[in-house]
C-alpha cells in the first residue's frame, strides 16, 4: 500500500486514508454519508457506548428510546428549534402509497419526540429530577462534503435530556455533564478543551451552550460533543409543568448532553499517525493481537504457545485476537499497526521454549512479557502504552494554540487562538472574518495558555475583556 497523506499538511486526505485503510467504515452505501459500519468499526464503536453508558449511568442517568419519527404538530411547537434544523430535516409524507394526514420528521435530534412524553410523566416535584439518555441514530440532511464518523447524515448519537426544578439545578447538571465527560475524555486520552458558544452560534432553542472541541491540523478545531441549558425554552411550548412543595405550578429548566460518533474520528485525528490508526485500549477493538511466528523448524510450538496466550488472555476479560494467517510476519505487524491494535505479542520458537513473548505497543516500546505472569505483564503494558499515548496527546494539545494580541495576527494562522475579546458580536465577526473561520467563545474554566487577563479587545480595544477562542472549524 501506498504511504499515507502527510498528517499535518493535507488532515483530511490523511484522515480519509486512515478510516478507508483501517477498514473502519465503508462509504460504497448508494445514500451519501450513510456509511456501513464494518465489523472492526462496529467493534470500536461498541467500546465507545460502553464508556458513555458507564459513565453517565455513574451520575444518576437512565437508559430509554424513543421513535425515530416525530409529527410535524410537534415538531412545530418549538419554533426556534425548527427553525434552526429546518434545512437539515427529512421528511416522511407517504405510508405506502397514502398521503400522511400529518407528516412526519425523522428524528435530527430528540427534544421535539421526548418532551411532550416528559410533559405526561411529571406531574410533581417528587418526579424531579428527570435524567434520562439514549442512544439512537439521528438523520441530518448534512449539506456539506460527509466524512466517515466526522460529518455524516445518518449519525450514531448519545443524548441526555433532563428537567429540574429550577435554574440553579439545571445549572448543576450541565456541571456534572462537563464532569462526566471529563472521565470520558480520560478513557480515550483525548485532551479538549469545553467553551461557551457566542449567542449567535449556539444550540437552536438554548439558553446557552457548551461546546466540547479539540484541536486537530493547522489552526483546526473539531466539535465532538455539546451540553446545552435551555431554562424553560421547551418547557413552555411542551407544558412540562410540576406541582412545587408549596403547591404552586412551575415550569421544569431542562438540559441536553449530546455526544456522537465523531468522538470516534476525533480519537483517529488526535492519536493517528504515519502508519495509521492509533487507539487508547479502552476504545480499540481488539486490546491484544497475538502473532505466532512460524518456521519450518519450529513446527507447531510457537501456534501452541499463541493459542495459550489467547486463552489465558480472554479467561479475565481482555479483548484478544490471534492472528494465524498463513502470511509474513511483517506483513501481520503492519496489518496491526495501520489498525492501531495496542499492543502486538509475537511469539515464536525462543520464545516459545523461555515460555515468554515479545510484546510491542502501537508507540514502538517493545518488552518481554512472561507466560508464568502473563495477565500481570499484559496489564502492565497496557498501562504504559495508555500512559504515553495521553501524555503524547497533551503535549501535542498544547502546542495547538498560541496566543494572539492582534487581528493581523488571525490571519493564515497555524494554530488556534487565544485572544481577548469584549464580548460583543461586532467584534467577534471581525474575529471570524480575519482568521475565515469561527469565534469558539469563551473557555469554561482555566483557558488553554495560562496569560494574565491583561490589555483591550483584540479588535476595538475594550478593556473589559475576557479569553476567547478562534479557529477554523473542521
Amino acid at each position: 500500500m501506498a504511504a499515507l497523506p502527510d498528517k499535518k499538511t493535507d488532515f483530511i486526505e490523511w484522515y480519509l486514508a486512515v478510516v478507508e485503510s483501517a477498514g473502519l467504515s465503508d462509504k460504497r452505501y448508494p445514500v451519501k454519508g450513510m456509511n456501513v459500519w464494518t465489523p472492526y468499526g462496529f467493534r470500536a464503536r461498541r467500546s465507545l457506548d460502553r464508556i458513555m453508558i458507564r459513565e453517565i449511568e455513574a451520575t444518576g442517568s437512565e437508559a430509554v428510546e424513543f421513535p425515530a419519527l416525530i409529527p410535524q404538530t410537534e415538531f412545530a411547537k418549538e419554533k426556534e428549534h425548527i427553525q434552526g434544523f429546518d434545512a437539515q430535516v427529512y421528511w416522511v409524507t407517504k405510508g405506502g402509497a397514502n398521503d400522511l394526514d400529518i407528516p412526519l420528521v425523522l428524528r435530527p435530534t430528540s427534544e421535539t419526540a421526548m418532551y411532550p412524553v416528559f410533559a405526561l410523566w411529571i406531574r410533581s416535584h417528587q418526579d424531579l429530577p428527570l435524567n434520562v439518555y439514549q442512544i439512537v441514530n439521528t438523520f441530518r440532511y448534512e449539506t456539506k462534503t460527509t466524512r466517515p464518523f466526522i460529518r455524516v447524515r445518518e449519525i450514531h448519537f448519545f443524548e441526555e435530556h433532563t428537567c429540574q426544578v429550577d435554574e440553579a439545578a439545571a445549572t448543576a447538571r450541565v456541571r456534572s455533564n462537563l464532569a462526566a465527560f471529563e472521565k470520558m475524555a480520560a478513557a480515550f486520552a483525548l485532551p479538549f478543551v469545553a467553551v461557551r458558544r457566542p449567542e449567535w452560534d449556539k444550540f437552536a432553542g438554548a439558553y446557552y451552550s457548551v461546546a466540547l472541541d479539540i484541536p486537530v491540523g493547522e489552526a483546526r478545531t473539531l466539535q465532538i460533543g455539546s451540553v446545552h441549558h435551555y431554562r424553560e425554552n421547551f418547557s413552555g411550548p411542551y407544558g412540562i409543568r410540576y406541582e412545587a412543595a408549596d403547591g404552586t405550578s412551575k415550569l421544569v429548566h431542562q438540559t441536553t448532553f449530546g455526544l456522537s460518533e465523531r468522538l470516534l474520528g476525533a480519537v483517529l485525528a488526535v492519536h493517528g499517525d504515519a502508519k495509521g490508526a492509533v487507539f487508547p485500549r479502552e476504545l480499540a477493538p481488539y486490546e491484544v493481537i497475538v502473532i505466532p511466528i512460524l518456521s519450518a523448524t519450529a513446527g507447531d510450538v510457537p501456534a501452541r504457545a499463541a493459542n495459550e496466550i489467547v486463552a489465558t488472555l480472554s479467561k479475565v476479560g481482555l479483548r484478544v485476537h490471534l492472528d494465524d494467517r498463513n502470511d509474513r510476519p511483517g506483513a501481520k505487524y503492519y496489518y496491526w499497526e495501520l489498525r492501531g491494535a495496542p499492543l502486538r505479542l509475537e511469539v515464536g520458537a525462543r520464545e516459545a521454549a523461555a515460555r515468554s513473548a515479545s510484546a510491542v505497543d502501537r508507540l514502538g516500546q517493545r518488552r518481554t512479557v512472561q507466560l508464568d505472569s502473563l495477565v500481570a505483564d499484559v496489564e502492565s503494558a497496557l498501562a504504559a502504552f495508555d500512559s504515553a499515548l495521553s501524555m503524547k496527546a497533551r503535549s501535542e494539545f498544547g502546542q495547538s494554540f498560541a496566543l494572539a494580541h492582534s487581528v493581523e495576527e488571525l490571519r493564515d494562522s497555524k494554530q488556534v487562538r487565544q485572544l481577548l475579546w469584549c464580548g460583543s458580536e461586532e467584534c467577534g465577526h471581525a474575529i471570524e472574518q480575519a482568521i475565515d473561520g469561527a469565534l469558539l467563545g469563551t473557555p469554561e474554566g482555566r483557558p488553554p495558555i495560562e496569560a494574565p487577563l491583561s490589555g483591550g479587545c483584540i479588535v476595538c480595544g475594550e478593556i473589559s475583556v475576557r479569553w476567547a477562542l478562534a479557529a477554523r472549524p473542521l
